[in-house]
């Protein structure tokens, strides 16, 4: 057990650094998510052949969960733009509006009843983005590009759900990957006529950037996921990937020094969010207690 929260909080820890990937690697946001998505499905794929876990789809789902990964890519799109165009923190902060998105979204999608608790917990969080948002004038469209970011999250782990029922969540991820690769490829024009870029191979340094983002932050980080969910209960990693934010702002602050750019609305931001965070895992142990 003891061996089991280790690689817990290492996970978490990974998690937390692949936003530090969006600072130290020159490639613009699309062409970041481009290769990873590519580096990570081709290391994956190895894996889970090698490992004997690697399933066959239909072709029927394959499309529905290819279009699910486009998703998972366009989120990261705009989560590696908001960090580009502001800084680590912003970007991993802004994630926290999942919650929000989600206590909307669901609803809708999944045809149930909203819940007004979530969405009070959730607004505490609002309120916390707009803090930051209306004080801190520099980092708008990070925010903004934040905002986007975490609402494509909640989509995407809204209709993962859906479309997970007869899958393992190795061979999911796998076919989520390469389907946001094929997103991307086909989106990829478009984005280079919008913002006039070219098509660009990665230097040396990003290229080490990009294998390391794709091998440990991502097939490693799956792989300590899967190890932990043997011996600790799913409800538990939930939780404790709130810390996520909190490793992502830390290893900025160390390896970025972003404390000297941060005024006092971030930090009050930043409070009332992680108040909203507690607030919701002290309502969901207690809900997974009465079960």
């Amino acid at each position: 057990m003891k061996e089991a929260f280790i690689k817990l909080h290492l996970s978490v820890l990974l998690a937390g650094g692949t936003g530090v990937f969006g600072k130290l690697i020159t490639l613009n946001e699309f062409m970041l998510v481009w290769y990873r998505l590519l580096l990570a499905a081709i290391l994956f794929y190895f894996v889970l052949k090698i490992s004997g876990s690697l399933k066959k789809v239909s072709r029927k789902d394959i499309l529905k969960i290819g279009l699910v990964g486009t998703l998972l890519a366009l989120h990261w799109v705009f989560f590696y733009a908001s960090i580009k165009f502001s800084n680590v923190s912003i970007g991993v902060v802004c994630l926290s509006l999942m919650s929000f998105f989600t206590a909307i979204f669901e609803p809708f999608i999944n045809r149930k009843r909203v819940s007004v608790k979530e969405i009070a917990f959730s607004l505490i969080a609002v309120a916390g983005i707009f803090l930051i948002f209306h004080f801190d004038t520099r980092y708008r469209t990070g925010v903004l590009l934040g905002i986007i970011s975490s609402a494509l999250a909640s989509l995407f782990t809204i209709m993962n759900k859906k479309v997970s029922v007869n899958y393992s969540s190795g061979t999911m991820l796998l076919y989520e990957m390469c389907g946001g690769f094929v997103g991307l490829t086909v989106l990829m024009p478009l984005y280079s006529y919008c913002f006039n870029t070219d098509f660009v191979i990665p230097g040396v340094t990003d290229f080490c950037y990009l294998l390391a983002l794709a091998s440990v932050c991502t097939v490693c980080l799956y792989i300590l996921q899967i190890q932990v969910l043997k011996v600790i209960s799913a409800f538990t990693v939930n939780l404790s990937y709130n810390l996520e934010p909190i490793y992502s702002i830390i290893l900025a602050m160390m390896l970025f020094d972003e404390g000297h750019y941060l005024d006092s609305s971030f930090y009050m931001g930043l409070l009332l969010i992680l108040f909203s965070v507690v607030l919701q895992s002290i309502d969901a142990f207690i809900r997974n207690r009465s079960l």
